[in-house]
């Protein structure tokens, strides 16, 4: 099985997904990363704020860094090589980098997600 990990940079929360203005692709990501982890994908996130210790422990991205800078994240590993660097894989990407059935993904392409993950927001669908 194939394993990748997303080094992120510095956000408000492990997800980035706090506050009232939420960035749409980083609701999709973790979306997209709890649905395969739901799967039994092997997959993981690093958030430079929230797990700076993976930043330094992992040799590839610790290099990365060093070289390029934050600036340049998010940084994307599989198999503990970088395979893509600035942005986050489409779904597509996602299902061909870690040979996923084609529907597994497709479905979210389709869903609206509502809620926060810090707080769950209130009855009239604002966040914390």
């Amino acid at each position: 099985m194939k394993k990748m990990q997303i080094f992120e940079p510095a956000m408000c929360c492990e997800t980035g997904l706090c506050g009232v203005s939420i960035d749409p692709e980083l609701l999709r990501i973790s979306t997209v990363v709890n649905t395969l982890k739901g799967n039994g994908i092997d997959i993981e996130r690093f958030n430079l704020n929230s797990a700076p210790m993976e930043f330094v422990t992992n040799e590839v991205i610790n290099k990365y860094i060093n070289e390029q800078g934050p600036e340049g994240l998010p940084a994307v590993l599989l198999d503990g090589e970088i395979i893509m660097t600035g942005k986050y894989p489409t779904n597509e990407e996602f299902t061909k980098l870690l040979d996923l059935p084609e529907g597994l993904l497709k479905e979210l392409d389709k869903e609206e997600s509502g809620g926060c993950c810090c707080c769950g927001g209130d009855d009239n669908g604002s966040c914390c």
